[in-house]
């Protein structure tokens, strides 16, 4: 097995099945924790315009997927489908973070790999769960907006930074606690708990985010709430909507002058004050 951080993170990235992945995410970064990686410079990454994912999940556009209440068994399955399909594109996303860019300090591979790791144990969780269900990964389609974002902002990891972890991942902070609610009310509290589990780390993983935008931006004499605006408006077109969890953003990095840039023209926030 190569000593190349990078190729092992390569390999991490294409491999397509599910287990074999997350057995080769945890080796990574037990291996680069151990300090037994290296880092050669010079050789930039070849373009991964795909990672390796499973034949299933059908991927088709983000509105063809069905609208299913969660009073149903299959509602309820087609909400943990779509955030087990989050978080094991999450797990690429994560990777690809650190294969891609190759210019950053060493904490930054480690921070990328830990939550690499996290995301992979979140996916086993909601994979058990909806095998439980009668379900599986696969059993139903899904769409491929985070890695569209991810081939979007391969150039630059200030604007990966920016708009991967501050802005779609960020989104789970604010959607997760009526998920829950809405599932526990539905009487699906195992489903509730797990959600619970990964919104803490979800926190924490944006907040590395938070760490290498700001840190990039500093680096680059930047003005980072100038600069998260306008990479939002240019990318997305839009700055993101309300309601935001303001207490959970505060704990994930974000600033109150971004806070405030976000919240100017939206209705009150959840846990505003």
């Amino acid at each position: 097995m190569t000593d190349n951080l990078y190729e092992r993170a390569r390999d991490c990235l294409l491999c397509r099945e599910p287990d074999a992945k997350i057995d080769r995410v945890r080796a990574l970064r037990r291996d680069w924790s151990g300090a037994g990686l290296a880092r050669p410079p010079g050789r930039p990454a070849e373009p991964v315009t795909t990672p390796g994912r499973p034949p299933r999940p059908l991927l088709v556009p983000h509105e063809r997927l069905p609208r299913r209440k969660l009073g149903s068994r299959s509602g309820r399955a087609a909400l943990i489908h779509a955030v087990t399909h989050i978080e094991f594109n999450a797990i690429n996303l994560a990777v690809d973070a650190v294969y891609r860019f190759r210019e950053m300090p060493d904490a930054y591979y480690g921070d990328w790999l830990e939550v690499a790791a996290e995301e992979a144990g979140h996916f086993e969780l909601l994979r058990e769960h909806l095998r439980d269900q009668g379900y599986d990964y696969g059993s139903l389609d899904a769409h491929d907006g985070l890695w569209e974002m991810a081939v979007k902002t391969a150039g630059d990891p200030l604007v990966r930074m920016a708009l991967v972890p501050r802005v779609l991942e960020a989104r789970g902070l604010d959607v997760t606690p009526a998920m829950m609610e809405r599932l526990g009310q539905a009487g699906d509290d195992r489903a509730a708990e797990i959600l619970a589990i990964i919104l803490e780390d979800e926190v924490g993983h944006v907040a590395v985010g938070s760490r290498w935008y700001h840190w990039l931006c500093e680096a680059r004499g930047l003005d980072p709430v100038a600069t998260f605006g306008e990479l939002v408006r240019r990318h997305t077109g839009h700055l993101p909507r309300g309601p935001l969890n303001l207490p959970a953003r505060r704990r994930a990095g974000f600033s109150r002058e971004e806070l405030d840039m976000l919240t100017a023209t939206e209705k009150p926030q959840v846990g505003d004050e």
